[in-house]
């Protein structure tokens, strides 16, 4: 009888811990939509979206599909495509955004790699690949 008991018991743990992870996940694994048409990327609990056009680069910032103040920020993107590497400082363009002119478009393939300094934030460096 008492072998019968040990056994429940272990099973019964193993059940519970085979289903602990779920529910766990605070919402992460939810796929975030890209709102203005560019690639996505999630640190720190927020979310950054690169806007690459053939003129200019806009990052948004948004809180739980709120847009973060970015007034007082600024980023700084590091290009890497093939071998050129380059750098790009962006500064506050709007609510939640920072941009910056471009020289030449952001090639297919490159990734980008972004410091974004916020307001009452510490600094978060994301990570891009262009499509």
């Amino acid at each position: 009888m008492r072998r019968h008991h040990i056994a429940f018991s272990i099973a019964l743990g193993l059940s519970f811990s085979a289903h602990a992870g779920s529910g766990h996940s605070h919402g992460d694994a939810h796929a975030v939509k890209a709102l203005h048409g560019g690639v996505v990327s999630e640190a720190k609990h927020l979310t950054f979206e690169l806007v690459p056009h053939t003129d200019n680069v806009t990052l948004h910032v948004r809180d739980h599909g709120q847009p973060v103040r970015a007034e007082g920020g600024s980023a700084r993107l590091t290009l890497l495509s093939g071998a050129a590497k380059s750098s790009l400082d962006l500064r506050p363009s709007g609510v939640g955004q920072l941009s910056a002119p471009l020289q030449q478009p952001i090639a297919a393939g490159s990734k980008v790699v972004a410091l974004v300094k916020l307001p009452g934030k510490s600094p978060t460096q994301v990570r891009f690949a262009i499509k």
